[in-house]
């Protein structure tokens, strides 16, 4: 099978913190992989800045490190290296001056009529001066964007600031808000599942689904970043924009046509159907957890209060915090299609596995035509897997083959993506750096989606304010605090933690 790609128009893309860990670990490597798949146009230049003093060769060196890093060895031939090596260059630039930028301005200068694209891989405190300073020496053109990646605010109050800012020199359809879970071809593959086949549409609705479940789990700890973790926690940094995002995908209605706009209206929808979560619902609809000592696939592990009081360099058994590593809500929406239907959701460090999946469970059969003896009939799921292996799986009711009678057995229909289309599975971030070029906006968080993400969110972290919510301890390596378990058994359902 041939992968076809959409080509893209001449850009030049500035990567402001072009030195920073996202820029190598994640972008560099992404741009190169598309520039191997013969999609970059032959002019198209990447231009790093940051504070830090350096050449463009020694920037060059910088990049070239982060490919024969991040880049499997079969994928880095010295021709393909080299000519995308030739497009990179540097500009040390301060964000908080004029330092650097009157040097950016002149190289950007002779190529106004193409696409220019500003990517701000750096804190969300820098936006705002980075902007100013992109309007202040006139680098907004026609065919610019800017693209910014989470957090945007701590709560709906700051990420208002913060889209002011901005929207103070770009107007809305040069913003591109990237979250590269909506970059992921199992995502993507939720709606071409559900619009594409008349299979699913006709029976995706409460009439036949009985729950969704929604995990994100991540078997490593805070680490290194626990002190930045601490002044965000899970239900910042995955609920509001990554598990949201799967929620409004699964729950939305079809839009009238695959576009920006239409996709995203149905999104916002969604979004506004939300139920609230109040201080008299949180503790029977929510369950926050920090992860203590305990054990993983490489052995023992600290919690994450010793990885926190190393972050401040600090003794261990100093710290503490109440910020939450694990987070489970049951959320509902109030609409015809969905009501009654819970939607679990699910996300934590040090967990026992790394995984990011969506189960959907539909009700059990009306009437069951065999006899006790055949074996108990399990309830059809669709298994959308996000992570590590990313694929769908269908689970279904068989009979065991063989003589003896009617034996039933559950059995999975299974398409893993490597399997089916074979060869790399591009990231997430390829295919969204591509769209920014393209200025397609589909697959990017409008900023009235944000606006009402946040205002869900906010209730639930004033209720845990209100009632003193601290977080329920649980072991590392475990797969969270026992109140999680507690939140989905009293529906008389249960987290599914390894579907085969």
């Amino acid at each position: 099978m041939v992968s076809r790609t959409i080509e893209t128009p001449p850009f030049d893309l500035i990567v402001f913190g072009g030195t920073g860990d996202l820029a190598a670990r994640k972008l560099m490597p992404a741009l190169y992989h598309r520039d191997q798949a013969g999609q970059i146009p032959a002019d198209a230049r990447i231009i790093g800045a940051s504070r830090r003093a350096m050449s463009s060769e020694d920037y060059v060196n910088f990049v070239r490190h982060a490919l024969k890093t991040f880049v499997a060895a079969d994928d880095l031939t010295p021709e393909l290296e080299a000519k995308f090596l030739a497009r990179i260059s540097y500009h040390a630039v301060d964000a908080g001056s004029a330092a650097g930028w009157p040097e950016l301005a002149a190289a950007l200068a002779d190529k106004e009529d193409r696409v220019r694209a500003f990517y701000l891989a750096v804190g969300p405190d820098l936006f705002k001066p980075i902007c100013e300073h992109i309007a202040a020496f006139k680098l907004v053109t026609p065919l610019a964007r800017v693209v910014v990646e989470k957090p945007l605010g701590h709560d709906g109050a700051s990420a208002f600031e913060v889209n002011e800012a901005i929207s103070k020199v770009f107007a809305e359809p040069q913003v591109f808000r990237i979250d590269h879970y909506l970059g992921k071809e199992t995502v993507q593959n939720l709606m071409a599942l559900r619009f594409a086949n008349r299979l699913l549409e006709p029976v995706w609705n409460a009439m036949h689904i009985d729950h969704i479940q929604i995990t994100v789990a991540e078997d490593l700890g805070a680490g290194e970043r626990a002190g930045y973790y601490d002044t965000s926690g899970a239900l910042r940094d995955m609920v509001q924009n990554h598990m949201l995002q799967l929620l409004c995908l699964v729950a939305m209605e079809p839009p009238d046509r695959f576009n920006a706009d239409e996709v995203r209206d149905e999104k916002l929808k969604i979004l506004k159907g939300l139920v609230p979560i109040t201080p008299t619902t949180s503790p029977l609809v929510t369950v926050r957890g920090q992860y203590k000592a305990g054990a993983s696939a490489g052995g023992a592990v600290p919690g994450y209060l010793d990885e926190l009081a190393v972050a401040h360099g600090t003794p261990k058994g100093t710290a503490e915090s109440d910020t939450e590593t694990f987070v489970a809500i049951k959320a509902e929406i109030a609409n015809w299609r969905w009501a009654g239907v819970p939607f679990y959701l699910r996300t934590g460090k040090r967990l026992a596995d790394r995984k990011s999946e969506i189960i959907v469970t539909f009700r059990p059969i009306s009437h069951s035509i065999f006899s006790e003896n055949a074996g108990q009939i399990h309830p059809n799921r669709l298994v959308i897997r996000l992570q590590p292996d990313e694929g769908v799986t269908l689970l279904t009711m068989i009979k065991d083959p063989g003589p003896g009678g009617m034996r039933l057995r559950q059995i999975p229909l299974d398409m893993t993506f490597a399997g089916t289309f074979g060869g790399r599975n591009p990231d997430a971030y390829e295919r969204l750096l591509m769209d920014v070029m393209r200025g397609d906006q589909t697959l990017f968080m409008r900023r009235d989606e944000l606006a009402a993400a946040w205002r869900w969110i906010d209730p639930i972290l004033s209720a845990w304010a209100t009632n003193h919510e601290a977080p329920k301890p649980y072991t590392a390596g475990s797969w969270g605090p026992s109140a999680s378990i507690a939140l989905i058994e009293r529906d008389g359902r249960t987290w599914f933690e390894d579907v085969q």
